[in-house]
């Protein structure tokens, strides 16, 4: 391979010789990539189409030993670099411009243990491919709520989703991890070896290294759940919100429902005519006994007097995909979220008239039920800290054209504004996107300190940056 000008980790530019380039492709098993390659730019594409970055590198590995290889060419010619699973995240962060972008997707090995419900699962895995391999054992993993996200990026920020309520949060469930540090070494991480790292990795993000396995616990579930969707007419959204709000104080921890106020997709269960109108949506999930279900769901479902109800029985692997003709790859999306602890009545108000002022027919606004058994994991127990939220707000604008980008980034960042004095503060690291970096330390509150000074211990010179950036402790004092 011949000499390549890369990025340096202070944004400025080197000539790596081929000598060392090919001394690191004779190595590695997987694939060396650069834009002079066919497949280049489909391997540099993510899912928000917003990021077009042009990495210098793109080392696609195949196992452990490649991503040791990756950490360490980096590490020693001072580069770049940027850790790729499932490139699903909002900020774009797994494409770098310029250094070296260590690819995982390739590696997605999910192995169940039947006896010992546990699961050992690769980080370029998606959640379709957990589900498929755990479900076939009547066990389930709580993740998210889109197949395609990558389990890796949604781990290592948390996890939530239509389970969180009964089993807590991905990272909740995680056992150990085999994480590759700063320093290029391959190191096993769990609440006895390497405790203090393997806290840091719960909720952390991708600050701490580049995790090649991930162990989880397993949780029984029936393979139906009772899912679906009960549509409102916007006209009808106060009453419903409000009403939505009371019925979920009594909620059991099986029954999750979020809200989605957008306008109407086509679906083929919504009247022709409420097509492109604006709608308010109660997505519901009850992990439990059908019969149960349908009483626990029945004050939800009561409400107001709804344009369609198609609630019912349906393999969970079906509801976990439900979303997913909405939030395909190809479209320009921002995000902005706000934790609340209740929905007041103020919140509520701000809400509906942001979804009067929709600047575009995908834009929509997501309401995520969570608390359950996420909220009462005590704070200081895992990096992941707001634990005492019950609804998390996540302002969803998504468009096809760049002409619309003003519009739409400015209606998402005014919401989040206008919600500000409603929140509780902390955010969800998941849902930030790449402008928010000034707002790390508040996301993690109490527990960034020591967050910080992990990150000295394990990555003193911040290799591991391109995430949400939690600096060393040292660069912190001296800021």
């Amino acid at each position: 391979m011949d000499n390549l000008n890369l990025t340096t980790l202070q944004r400025g530019q080197t000539m790596v010789n081929d000598v060392a380039i090919d001394a690191f492709a004779a190595g590695f098993r997987g694939s060396l990539l650069t834009s002079k390659d066919m497949n280049y730019n489909e391997a540099r594409a993510i899912w928000n189409a917003m990021i077009d970055r042009r990495p210098g590198l793109i080392a696609r590995c195949a196992g452990a030993a490649d991503v040791v290889r990756a950490v360490r060419f980096a590490r020693d010619n001072n580069l770049l670099l940027s850790v790729r699973g499932g490139g699903h995240g909002i900020a774009g962060n797994a494409v770098c411009e310029g250094g070296v972008v260590i690819d995982l997707s390739a590696m997605k090995s999910v192995r169940v243990d039947p006896q010992t419900r546990r699961a050992r699962i690769e980080p370029g895995a998606t959640l379709a491919d957990v589900d498929q391999e755990t479900l076939a054992f009547g066990l389930v993993l709580p993740t998210g709520i889109n197949s395609t996200t990558g389990i890796a990026g949604l781990t290592l920020g948390g996890g939530f989703g239509w389970l969180t309520r009964k089993f807590g949060l991905t990272l909740d469930n995680l056992l150990s991890v085999d994480v590759v540090t700063a320093d290029g070494e391959l190191v096993k991480a769990s609440e006895t070896e390497m405790p203090d790292l393997f806290w840091a990795l719960r909720g952390g993000g991708g600050n701490f290294g580049v995790v090649t396995s991930f162990e989880f616990q397993l949780n029984p579930l029936n393979t139906e759940v009772l899912a679906g969707l009960v549509v409102h007419p916007f006209a009808d959204a106060e009453k419903v919100l409000r009403e939505y709000r009371q019925a979920l104080d009594a909620a059991p921890d099986e029954l999750t429902c979020w809200v989605v106020m957008r306008q109407a997709p086509p679906l083929p269960f919504l009247p022709a005519e409420w097509h492109g109108k604006e709608i308010v949506v109660l997505a519901m999930c009850y992990c439990g006994d059908i019969a149960a279900g349908e009483k626990a769901t029945a004050r939800l479902r009561a409400i107001g007097n709804p344009i369609a109800d198609v609630v019912g029985p349906v393999p969970f692997t079906g509801w976990q995909q439900a979303f997913d003709p909405l939030l395909t790859p190809g479209a320009r999306n921002y995000w902005k979220s706000q934790d609340f602890a209740s929905l007041s009545d103020v919140a509520i108000e701000v809400l509906l008239n942001a979804v009067r002022r929709l600047p575009g027919p995908e834009c929509e606004i997501f309401i995520g039920h969570v608390g359950g058994a996420a909220g009462r994991v005590p704070t200081e127990a895992t990096a992941f800290p707001q634990r005492s939220s019950h609804f998390v707000m996540n302002v969803h604008a998504r468009w096809r054209e760049a002409g619309m980008d003003g519009s739409c980034i400015g209606w998402a960042r005014d919401l989040f504004e206008a919600t500000k004095p409603h929140s509780v503060g902390t955010a969800y690291i998941n849902f930030m996107p790449e402008d928010e970096g000034d707002r790390v330390e508040t996301a993690y509150g109490a527990n960034y300190a020591r967050l910080a000074e992990i990150k000295r211990r394990y990555d003193p010179n911040n290799l591991f940056r391109m995430n949400q950036n939690v600096k060393p402790m040292a660069a912190v004092r001296a800021a």
